[in-house]
């Protein structure tokens, strides 16, 4: 399996915009942002990247570059079980190997294992409403544990079933449903940046 990459420049931070808190002892994520499928972790972790002029890497990229296969392939090749095994062991290098924003699937955190190791970062809560959900997974297409003639009631079963265990392993939650990705993107950074290590979870 390949080693985790990065973004191999990251753009200068944002002006004005400050350090936050620093990465976990041993390394590892600034930030690893979790939650719900169409809740904007790659768009908007990317944008926090690069206002913190740190590196960004989202999860389901890395496994495709493990797997030489991308995620429908997978799961046509070797079903959710293979997928999700794969993922966890590409997850848990990641969470060790990477220095920057991380963002993970909407399944990465169901394994109670990857939870904990995902707990014990600095994580946020992504979370949008139904109508977001909507307008952003549409039929479903490029998502294979939506697929099915009701991708939206599909998102609603599994939202509902994993928002627990991502309150159970987010630090913070951050509502990304009203508010430009630069407004969400200086929140999120605006509340890394008022933690002091180990922060206790809160849910804001």
């Amino acid at each position: 399996m390949s080693t985790v990459s990065t973004d191999p420049s990251p753009s200068a931070p944002a002006p004005g915009a400050e350090d936050p808190a620093p990465s976990p002892e041993g390394g590892g994520p600034r930030l690893v942002l979790i939650g719900p499928m169409g809740a904007g972790k790659t768009t908007i972790g990317r944008e926090v990247a690069r206002r913190l002029g740190v590196p960004f890497a989202d999860l389901d990229e890395l496994i495709i570059e493990a797997s030489g296969r991308s995620i429908p392939e997978i799961f046509a090749a070797q079903g959710e079980s293979a997928f999700r095994d794969l993922e966890a062991r590409v997850l848990a290098l990641a969470l060790e190997a990477h220095t920057g924003v991380l963002a993970l699937g909407g399944g990465a955190v169901v394994a109670e294992g990857s939870r904990a190791l995902v707990a014990a970062r600095p994580a946020v809560l992504l979370e949008i409403d139904e109508e977001t959900a909507r307008s952003r997974v549409g039929r479903g297409r490029g998502r294979p544990m939506l697929g099915g003639e009701d991708p939206l009631g599909r998102w609603r079963t599994l939202t509902d079933a994993r928002m627990p265990l991502y309150r159970e392993a987010a630090r913070w939650s951050i509502d990304a449903t009203h508010g430009g990705i630069d407004q969400i993107a200086r929140r999120i950074i605006e509340t890394l940046e008022g933690a002091e290590p180990p922060a206790p979870k809160e849910h804001a």
